[in-house]
């Protein structure tokens, strides 16, 4: 208390000259920092006064400000439309599952290449693991097709020629959530575990030697020394993803729907991409976006919070 009674004490001139003088110090720093600054200014925070369309009934003619002004009338429309308990329920369901396995898969990964000794062929591993991340939905639903088509595809040739009947990957609607989840995984599990096998190099040698000494088994030792040593980006990359927990891949969702698939996989985003762009409820668009970002920022706050709180405790 005394500290901070002394620190308001300081003279505002005081406070001024010793900021400047830190910004002089570390001017090469500030000069990295300002690109950076002036992007998030431009293409994140100005672009924020469009949150105002949410509440108006935007008419391109018009105009961002004479359009009229509707209120809270295009949240109610949303939240009463007849098919918003359907794309909530699928939106959930797909983000929770990606976020179950989706989550976890990469640390499983990065453990068992922690274990691979042989160079050469982690190398390998490795770099046939995170290539996928560098395809395009649209090319890896175009493999999707070569290997699934119900005609031609490969694994329903391979079903032929053992004599069961081939099976609509694609179209059938119990097998659309599954190939999103899988399609997920495969394509970014390589390049997750990118993070964690560098917070694996990071952790001390001398902490599994201890452990031999005491006689801890491999289980014990990634139990007490492993997992401890990458829970910070654990923590971190969970709050990343439980921010875009409403999200749930537009741009795969929109490649692997189709009008057979489509009550099943059918999200927020594919939704409003339909209302907004195809039938030009652009207000109604631009609400529905505020409300998946509200419910974002509640969420990586409450895990910020929770992380903070349970950091330390929960192992």
């Amino acid at each position: 208390m005394q500290a901070k009674l002394a620190a308001d004490a300081i003279p505002l001139s005081k406070k001024r000259n010793s900021w400047i003088r830190t910004i002089k110090k570390y001017k090469v720093m500030y000069a990295l920092l300002f690109p950076a600054l002036i992007y998030f200014a431009v293409f994140k925070y100005i672009p924020m006064a469009g949150i105002i369309i949410a509440f108006k009934n935007y008419n391109l003619a018009l105009g961002l400000w004479d359009s009229p002004w509707v209120g809270f009338r295009n949240f109610t429309d949303f939240m009463n439309g007849v098919y918003f308990w359907d794309i909530m329920r699928n939106t959930i369901i797909i983000s929770l599952y990606k976020l179950l396995f989706g989550f976890s898969a990469p640390i499983i990964l990065a453990l068992l290449l922690n274990e691979v000794y042989t160079q050469w062929f982690k190398k390998i591993v490795q770099t046939i693991t995170y290539l996928p991340h560098f395809l395009s939905w649209v090319i890896v639903y175009g493999m999707m097709v070569a290997l699934l088509a119900p005609g031609d595809g490969l694994f329903n040739m391979i079903l032929k020629e053992a004599g069961v009947e081939p099976i609509s990957f694609l179209t059938e609607p119990a097998w659309g959530r599954l190939l999103i989840i899988l399609s997920e995984i495969w394509k970014d599990i390589g390049w997750g575990a990118i993070l964690y096998l560098a917070a694996l190099a990071g952790i001390d040698p001398s902490l599994y030697e201890a452990a031999r000494i005491d006689g801890a088994s491999k289980s014990r030792q990634l139990w007490h020394v492993t997992l401890p040593g990458i829970r910070g980006v654990m923590i971190l990359m969970l709050i990343l993803k439980l921010s875009h927990i409403l999200d749930a891949g537009f741009d795969q969702i929109f490649m692997f729907a189709n009008s057979f698939n489509q009550e099943k996989i059918d999200i927020i985003d594919t939704w409003v991409y339909r209302e907004g762009l195809e039938r030009l409820k652009i207000g109604l668009a631009t609400a529905v976006g505020l409300f998946k970002a509200v419910i974002g920022f509640i969420l990586v706050l409450t895990a910020n919070k929770i992380a903070k709180k349970f950091d330390g405790q929960i192992w």
